[in-house]
């Protein structure tokens, strides 16, 4: 049974006799929005109840209030679309303007205030590119069924008129020329600007607000609107709410979401800006979601729906017969919605006998004689079925209509472009998808990546009729249909939410079924190694008999099970082959790592652990006493070196080598499968490089051209992490690497959750690379190496007590150090009756994020701030010495003890943990400021002294704060310690639990808490004191924020017995109660790198003759 059929069944008889509005409003952003607006318009308006309705002379375009009149017989829909797109003013495209002339933007019907904002806006925006190039197939497919029903449909948009006329002729179909968001701010074709896009979201939607909502309520009432539809514009919802007027959103992806990565990225400016949007989605009545969807958690009642496409009009021989193209031409589509300046297309680019269709591509742009230049209004569908691949960027439109058509996608990567892995897992899972390193897409290297494409064979098998099912369901809705639960508000769950910055991912539970795509995107990122039981007692043997495929030639497994479930999927990857036609998805990653090694020849294993903070945190860069644990959880890295002529290269590499003309370098190449949740994060899970760009002549570059390297593809920075182990081995230690490296990464320490992810890859990885080459490394030395990599390759301002506990933990023991810069006292042993906990918030954390780097700059200022005030009273102290000569000789040995060298080591003060806490509250605590402007700083103390940070003189920095929290926080440590040798009793406990407490407010104070670790803390309190009114027998005794803090996980300290362990999973369940989210819970440690050493193994030779 169709799914249209269906939901009538379901649905019941429409009620075709009453008169009802719809008003839709649509999202700008890609061409996938519009198009399936029209879909369902059209299909609104050809069922059988509404035939009889009559019809209009002539479309009516709304200018003011010249506006016609719907008939009574007669829906009016209101499809609000957003103005996603406006922001790629760096595409340098000839427009006419005529196509959105404002002499056609008569705003008689706004406010004054609100026609010249838009204006401003208008004109600030039609020449920078074609809006039709902005308005996705989506929306217009959507409005094309409505229409077909017999509906009115207003499509308040920005676009010009021919983006809607050209597929609708049709009296019921009016625009309105309004810009309502502006979505996301592209710096070029390829990448968002973060920070500009909530700038401009500001500018566009916050300070007009007031007049937007006064102007939409009173517009929507003066249409008779009988539903409103968002695709995707927040205050559409709202203004529908204050106008008593049902609202659906239809989407893949909510502004909420995208913005609140953008806001945790870009120091939390703008933050009100995600609470507003996702507060105007909650007054939405339903959410139709469409496949490739993001987690939209300020949607309470969902409905999925089928994939939303534009339907084909011509064959694939009439379009290539139209376009004089015979059958024996390969023929790409190039499809990036519009080229900015600078893509210079070379004939060279595409291989013997392909011929490239290039979309979007400015009037003035000269092309190659292979490369055709498309019309503006161009076909898209059409052109993708004459096609044999498309290359292109993501986006909904792209990827639904690659697959409904079956048509090989090549696609490249964009920054920060938050709905992409969404998609990309969508087209993947579907066999539809080859990803291009966007190097290669910018120098020309295409050739192997189409070849690839030819390969496969899309499977996709899901339903088409998006657009017919979205129409029957608005048109129900419209009527008095309801679909939404009888649920509270969503509002207090959506809160909690946007606390947690969207980082969250998808509620568990939440969903009734979730789709094979979705589910990989979250949980089969890398070799996720199944549950083991971690009490081995060191007898390994009988799990160990599992590996017989490998001959270990040195080290040893000492029992630790996910290095046995790790070297049992290395082996597993001899036997991965490239996916068949029937199977739905082989994970690409795996695809990458299983010829990236030579089975024959030597593997080294290394691994490393992530941490647990226990106290110190951010300490560490202010020389603090430091407790830390390693954590359970580890990275594992097999390294492989090779002669540079018998790498097995991917066929990209091959090709870049074959265009150098230089004959085999060494190449290094990485596949990267790393922690739960990655793949969100839109990064690419591999990466390669010639080893001799390191050089910089006859030297390794220098760090800072390698940061720039790095950090020029987003989606492939993470490779700093792993390819600066090799930079830093060559810099510091005259490494020179000859031979090539093939590296496989397989972390299962989750990332964003402060437990040092990035410490445990750097660790492992240059504990394996330096295995390889016969380098001997102790566990110190390679933490301090390994953050110089973090530090000056990478970026992140991180102190050196990740690194050193992944280097050089132990099993079941505190690592206790000085990090001056780095000097272990001892490893305590954790008291049998003393137990720790990790809990996770859910909210990201990163050390490279604005806010823990601004504290670390504001510590810095406040120990020059100290170093310049000791020496001023140094000045001052010797010349009243000086000048007494009366001084007695007792009090004067007394003062040049307590006073001049005191004095002068404060003046020359490396670590701020020097200082006591008596001392800094006697003479420095009333000189520091709270806050200081960067460039206030700057005119009177010239620098900070901090190598790694760089002071913004626009910028305010809290001072006092971030300087006090090392000085107590060392002095809280030190007794920390102490405590855990004391008596084990009650008493020890809570001391060892308030210390933890005072670290957390302290962490507060300098702004670097969150409301997610804030609730996790309350939790335990609330436990703790439940526990000790009823029966006083406690098991949890404190809890605090760690690492970096501004979210990641909790560190909770409680009894070592059945009851606490309790607790914390009631808590893990009171958490997710209120969020919706289900922390994961760090317990349990494993040896640091140090202690594990490596392994070297082989493939046995018995297994090839089997093969």
């Amino acid at each position: 049974m169709a799914p249209a059929v269906l939901l009538e069944t379901k649905l019941g008889v429409r009620d075709a006799g009453r008169r009802l509005v719809f008003a839709y409003y649509i999202t700008g952003h890609g061409f996938g929005h519009a198009t399936r607006v029209v879909d369902v318009t059209s299909l609104l308006l050809a069922s059988p109840q509404c035939r009889h309705f009559p019809r209009f002379v002539s479309m009516g375009i709304e200018d003011g209030h010249s506006v016609a009149s719907a008939s009574l017989e007669h829906l009016v829909f209101a499809y609000y679309v957003t103005g996603h797109g406006f922001g790629h003013a760096t595409r340098v495209v000839e427009v006419r303007r005529s196509s959105y002339s404002l002499t056609s933007l008569v705003f008689d019907f706004c406010p004054l205030n609100y026609r010249i904002f838009v204006k401003r806006v208008y004109e600030g925006f039609s020449s920078a590119f074609p809006l039709h190039m902005l308005i996705e197939h989506l929306v217009l497919q959507v409005v094309r069924h409505l229409i077909a029903a017999g509906h009115d449909v207003h499509v308040v948009t920005g676009a010009p008129d021919f983006v809607f006329t050209t597929e609708i002729q049709s009296p019921n179909l009016h625009l309105r020329k309004v810009l309502l968001d502006c979505g996301a701010v592209q710096a070029d074709a390829l990448t968002v600007d973060r920070l500009a896009s909530l700038e401009k979201y500001h500018e566009t939607a916050v300070l007009p607000r007031a007049s937007i909502l006064a102007t939409e309520v009173e517009w929507l009432n003066f249409i008779k609107a009988d539903l409103v539809v968002s695709d995707v514009v927040p205050v559409a919802c709202r203004a529908a709410a204050d106008a008593g007027i049902r609202s659906v959103c239809v989407t893949n992806f909510s502004w909420d979401f995208i913005y609140a990565e953008y806001v945790m990225e870009t120091g939390r400016h703008h933050r009100s800006i995600v609470w507003q949007i996702a507060e105007d989605y909650s007054h939405g009545e339903l959410l139709l979601r469409l496949p490739g969807y993001c987690p939209m958690p300020a949607f309470r009642d969902v409905i999925d729906v089928p994939l939303v496409v534009r339907r084909l009009h011509k064959s694939r021989t009439q379009i290539r017969e139209q376009l004089g193209i015979g059958n024996d031409v390969k023929v790409v589509i190039f499809n990036f919605g519009g080229q900015p300046a600078g893509w210079n297309l070379k004939q060279e680019w595409l291989p013997d006998g392909w011929l490239c269709l290039v979309c979007g591509a400015s009037d003035k742009q000269e092309l190659p004689p292979n490369f055709v230049k498309l019309a503006k209004d161009a076909y898209t569908p059409d052109i993708i079925a004459a096609s044999d691949c498309m290359l292109g960027k993501i986006g909904y439109g792209t990827v639904s209509e690659a697959l409904a058509y079956k048509l090989p996608f090549v696609f490249v990567r964009r920054d920060y472009f938050n709905e992409e892995p969404f998609l990309r897992n969508m087209l993947e899972y579907y066999q539809g998808g080859v990803e291009m390193i966007r190097r290669d897409l910018l120098t020309g290297h295409w050739a192997p990546y189409l070849e690839r494409a030819l390969t496969l064979q899309p499977c996709y098998d899901g339903g088409i009729n998006g657009g017919e099912v979205v129409a029957s369901i608005l048109q129900d809705t419209a009527i008095g249909k309801k679909y939404a639960s009888e649920k509270l508000s969503g509002a207090r769950w959506l809160r909690d939410a946007i606390v947690l910055g969207y980082q969250l991912q998808r509620a568990p539970g939440r969903d009734i079924s979730i789709p094979d795509w979705y589910s990989l995107a979250e949980n089969e990122v890398g070799l996720r190694f199944a549950s083991v039981d971690t009490r081995t007692n060191g007898k390994s043997s009988v799990q160990e008999s599992r590996f017989e495929d490998f001959e270990i030639l040195h080290g040893e497994l000492h029992g630790l099970p996910d290095t046995m479930a790790f070297l049992k999927s290395l082996s597993g990857l001899n036997s991965v082959t490239e996916p068949r036609s029937s199977e739905k998805r082989q994970i690409r990653e795996r695809v990458a790592a299983a010829t990236l090694f030579d089975w024959e020849e030597e593997i080294y294993v290394a691994r490393a652990p992530g941490r647990l903070d226990v106290m110190g945190g951010i300490a560490d860069y202010s020389g603090s006493f430091v407790l830390q644990m390693p954590i359970r959880e580890a990275c594992h890295v097999a390294v492989q070196k090779s002669k540079p002529n018998k790498q097995k290269l991917w066929k990209h590499a091959q090709a870049r080598q074959r265009a150098k003309g230089q004959g085999p370098i060494p190449v290094l190449q990485i596949v990267c499968l790393v922690s739960f949740g990655s793949e969100l994060s839109n990064r690419a899970p591999t990466f390669d490089m010639d080893l001799p760009d390191l050089m910089d002549g006859e030297q390794p570059m220098s760090y800072e051209k390698a940061k720039k390297y790095f950090a020029q593809d987003p989606s492939q920075k993470w490779a700093a992490y792993v390819a600066g182990t090799i930079l830093v081995l060559m810099t510091e230690l005259g490494l020179r690497f000859t031979e090539s490296l093939s590296i496989l990464i397989s972390s299962a320490v989750p990332e964003g959750k402060g437990v040092s992810s990035s410490a445990s890859v750097e660790v492992a990885t240059m504990s394996g690379i330096a295995a390889a080459h016969g380098l001997n490394l102790d566990p110190r030395e390679l933490a301090l190496l390994c953050q110089k990599v973090e530090n000056h390759v990478v970026g992140a301002p991180c102190g050196v007590m990740d690194q050193m506990t992944s280097a050089c933990g132990e099993t079941d023991k505190l690592l206790a150090m000085v990090c001056q810069p780095a000097e272990v006292k001892e490893l305590v042993t954790i008291p049998s009756h003393i137990r720790f906990w990790g809990l996770d918030s859910g909210v990201r954390h990163s050390v490279g994020g604005t806010d823990y780097g601004s504290v670390r700059i504001g510590t810095f200022m406040g120990r020059k701030m100290i170093k310049s005030a000791a020496s001023s009273l140094l000045s001052h102290s010797l010349a009243n010495l000086n000048s007494n000569q009366q001084v007695d000789e007792i009090n004067s040995d007394e003062y040049e003890e307590h006073g001049i060298d005191l004095l002068k080591k404060e003046a020359s003060l490396d670590y701020l943990c020097n200082i006591s806490t008596h001392r800094y509250e006697a003479v420095y605590a009333k000189k520091l400021p709270e806050h200081i402007t960067g460039e206030s700083f700057l005119e009177k103390y010239t620098d900070h002294n901090d190598t790694v940070t760089v002071i913004d003189p626009k910028r305010t920095y809290a001072v006092k704060a971030p300087t006090k929290h090392p000085i107590y926080e060392n002095f809280r440590v030190e007794a920390f310690k102490a405590l855990l040798t004391a008596t084990n009793s009650d008493q020890q406990l809570s001391s060892l639990g308030q210390l933890m407490y005072q670290c957390h407010y302290s962490y507060s104070e300098c702004g670097l808490g969150s409301d997610g670790t804030e609730r996790i803390v309350k939790l335990v309190q609330e436990m703790q004191h439940r526990r000790a009114s009823r029966d006083g027998g406690m098991s949890l005794f404190g809890a605090k924020i760690t690492g970096g803090g501004s979210g990641g996980s909790v560190c909770v300290i409680g009894r070592n017995c059945i009851s606490s362990s309790e607790e914390i999973l009631e808590i893990q369940q009171r958490y997710k109660a209120e969020t919706g989210y289900l922390p994961i819970i760090f317990e349990g440690s494993s040896p640091g790198a140090g202690k594990f050493g490596y392994l070297k193994i082989r493939y046995r030779a018995s297994n090839f003759s089997d093969q």
